[in-house]
């Protein structure tokens, strides 16, 4: 029998003026559910998300939580004013029941110690604070916006790891294929309003998918056909009763109606970089460049050969020195020592992982031609910057749009406009996934694939690296970066499987004077002995178990009546519901004490 619905959503409606944003959307989660909540850019996933979370309340439809079911919601961008430090920001999000030590432990493997001031936290640091926060209370119901933004791939896996484990509810949305394909059991699929559920996981959405609009563009040809039928048969058709008439003459009507208001599928990114002149075949050559800041070491005697064609990704932690490798690799940094020699003829095109190019104030077209008229020339060709902007999904009206009104997916977007209407033979591209949907990514991945010149990439995307690059780069630890022929799993299959770093990483009490923000992750020396947290909760766990084992014990020997059902289907559902949640809370226990014993036992040994 399935488990009773946690939470659930039915015929939601929200509109913000013209087309209704949702138009009947449901959603549903039951105990230990993993589902995937895709769809386009704006097409509503983040607001149906909020309104499960209850921080948004729609115009129409049924909202249910369980009473007693516990609600996190990760957003895209973590609000934590107000907070002296990150344990702070953390431990506010537990309730009086909830484990103080499970928050540390969890910030400890996302690599912090809980003493960093949220307003100097980068991205990636405020994600997996925010991470933190979410998970340490192990909710009955986990809703997840974009969880892998700005994190590196280590943590990634990490978090995939812990996320299979859990026994919450999962929603999660993701523009990463290879974690939903992972992690997700159900996929339910917010299109134009509406909500579709496939009973399997991410990995099988994109056939289903294509399947159903297919099915739904051969069933408006029909509904097309079927009314130039009828129109000929009101024109030229032997003439009936009245009556019969003019009810045929009403389902025209509404034929004619359904077929006009159909909200069909909303296009896709056309994306065509400009062609520059061939480079030279020669376009990059380092020869042992090494790169420090202060006492660490981020390139240590590196040496490449990139020719033209090459595809290369660089991969690795937030903080392994990815961006600073590429400045040197491109002549915008020099090198402490060594030498890099750039080929001949090369157009450089850059799109910057901050995607701060933009003047908040600028409006799009201002931005797409320099301020230059309404036109720019795109591989040799005058286009009017309207025409330009309907290639990457923007509507003739935002052209006077100022940037600052613009969805992260948006920007992404017109930064890539801007980007490939520059003649280029050499793109750099650093974290150009993030915030595109799954569609453009599928555009770009073509483009990058497909490219005549030569490509720099960084990405934490595996699946775009493996759909794309030639070759990468990665870091083997002290500074060594080792080059790898193929994609990520290539680069991973000949590491023997070994990752990239150690996920519990620590950064240094200050950060060296120069260089870029990742360096500020270095890690510390391993702890000589047990905190005294870790030892209190080590001595008290065995309790807490015992303690939980006869709690459960309890509620077993409850529902093993058989008329308990029949006589109290009420608390009977409670005390599944309270059974499901002590077995949960036994298995956190046990894993943490484990984990605290094997720590002791490293330290001691």
């Amino acid at each position: 029998m399935a488990s009773p619905p946690l939470l659930n959503l039915a015929g939601i409606r929200l509109t913000f003026g013209g087309t209704p944003l949702l138009d009947g959307a449901d959603l549903s989660a039951s105990a230990g559910e993993k589902i995937a909540l895709v769809g386009r850019n704006g097409s509503g996933k983040s607001t149906l998300l909020k309104i499960a979370a209850g921080l948004v309340e729609p115009q129409d439809g049924e909202v249910f939580r369980q009473p007693s079911a516990t609600i996190r919601y990760l957003p895209q961008t973590p609000d934590m004013e107000g907070f002296g430090s990150v344990r702070a920001y953390v431990e506010a999000g537990l309730g009086p029941a909830d484990n103080p030590h499970r928050a540390t432990w969890l910030l400890e493997h996302l690599g912090l110690t809980g003493e960093e001031d949220p307003a100097s936290l980068s991205g990636g640091e405020a994600r997996r604070a925010a991470l933190a926060r979410v998970m340490a209370p192990e909710p009955d119901i986990l809703l997840l916006d974009e969880p892998t933004n700005h994190l590196d791939l280590s943590v990634i896996e990490w978090l995939e790891e812990e996320l299979l484990r859990t026994s919450s509810a999962l929603i999660l949305i993701s523009h990463d294929r290879r974690f939903l394909e992972r992690i997700s059991r159900t996929t339910v699929w917010l299109d134009r309003g509406q909500t579709r559920r496939l009973d399997k996981g991410f990995a099988h959405f994109e056939e289903w998918r294509d399947q159903i609009l297919e099915e739904e563009e051969r069933e408006h040809h029909k509904l097309g056909r079927q009314i130039v039928r009828e129109e000929h048969w009101l024109r030229y058709g032997v003439t009936a009763r009245r009556k019969r008439n003019m009810r045929r003459l009403g389902e025209l009507q509404a034929m004619r109606q359904r077929f006009r208001t159909r909200r069909g599928v909303e296009g896709t990114a056309s994306l065509t970089a400009s062609d520059a002149a061939e480079s030279g075949r020669l376009v990059i050559e380092a020869k042992g460049i090494s790169k420090s800041f202060g006492d660490l070491a981020v390139v240590r005697d590196f040496s490449t050969r990139i020719q033209r064609g090459d595809r290369v990704g660089l991969v690795g932690p937030n903080g392994a020195g990815k961006t600073t490798l590429l400045k040197m690799l491109t002549g915008e940094l020099q090198p402490d020592s060594g030498s890099v020699r750039l080929g001949v003829n090369l157009e450089i095109a850059s799109l910057d992982q901050k995607r701060d190019a933009a003047d908040p104030d600028e409006t799009l077209a201002h931005f797409l031609t320099d301020g230059r008229g309404d036109s720019l020339i795109v591989n040799g060709e005058q286009r009017h910057v309207v025409s330009y902007m309907k290639d990457f999904l923007f509507k003739p009206e935002q052209a006077r749009t100022p940037v600052r009104e613009l969805s992260g997916g948006e920007r992404a977007r017109l930064l890539l406009a801007r980007l490939l209407s520059r003649p280029a033979n050499l793109l750099v591209l650093d974290e150009p996934t993030n915030d595109l949907d799954m569609e453009t990514l599928d555009l770009l991945q073509e483009l990058v694939a497909g490219f005549a010149g030569t490509v720099l990439l960084v990405s934490h995307d595996r699946d775009f690296l493996d759909r794309t690059v030639t070759s990468v780069i990665a870091p083997d630890g002290n500074g060594r970066w080792v080059e790898y022929a193929g994609g990520y799993s290539d680069m991973l299959a000949q590491r023997g499987g070994k990752r990239l770093e150690d996920r519990r990483a620590r950064k240094p009490a200050s950060a060296p004077p120069t260089g870029d923000k990742a360096i500020q992750a270095a890690p510390r020396g391993p702890a000589r002995k047990l905190s005294y947290k870790q030892q209190f909760a080590l001595e008290n766990l065995p309790r807490k178990i015992e303690a939980v084992t006869a709690s459960i014990a309890r509620l077993e020997d409850a529902i093993a009546d058989p008329a308990y059902y029949t006589r109290d289907p009420v608390g009977f559902q409670k005390t599944i519901a309270a059974l499901d949640r002590e077995r949960a809370t036994l298995a956190a226990l046990e894993e943490e004490w484990l984990e605290l014993e094997m720590l002791r036992e490293e330290l001691e040994g």
